[in-house]
């Protein structure tokens, strides 16, 4: 039986299905004229074919990002970050030790222990 992968949820970063990025890739390289001939993209980014394919057809739902980048340098774009908001540094604080403490809720036990998360090593 396949084992069920869960992805850790940030407070404002939350996304259902595949990460929005992969959606940003498939519109970067059809804009490229590149979607149908993924080959080439490997040829420029050192990106292995079966990882696009696996963005795109396959079950990839969080891409790293270095490969992320990889492509979009190889086809050149630029990565960039823009501010949308003033950060409002108390409201923010206050609005995000509410959310971490729900969250430290739903990984409790029944009787008070939290889960141990797998993958994590003892020592």
């Amino acid at each position: 039986m396949a084992e069920m992968r869960v992805h850790r949820q940030y407070r404002t970063y939350r996304y259902t299905d595949k990460n929005p990025v992969i959606d940003k890739m498939r519109t970067l390289i059809q804009d490229e004229g590149l979607f149908k001939k993924l080959n080439i993209v490997h040829q420029l980014s050192g990106v292995a074919t079966t990882t696009l394919n696996n963005w795109f057809f396959g079950d990839t739902k969080n891409p790293q990002h270095h490969t992320i980048a990889a492509v979009v340098t190889s086809l050149g774009y630029e990565e960039t970050f823009a501010k949308i908001k003033t950060l409002e540094l108390d409201k923010e604080l206050e609005i995000a030790a509410r959310w971490l403490e729900k969250q430290k809720e739903l990984v409790k036990r029944p009787n008070g222990h939290k889960r141990a998360r797998k993958g994590k090593r003892n020592g």
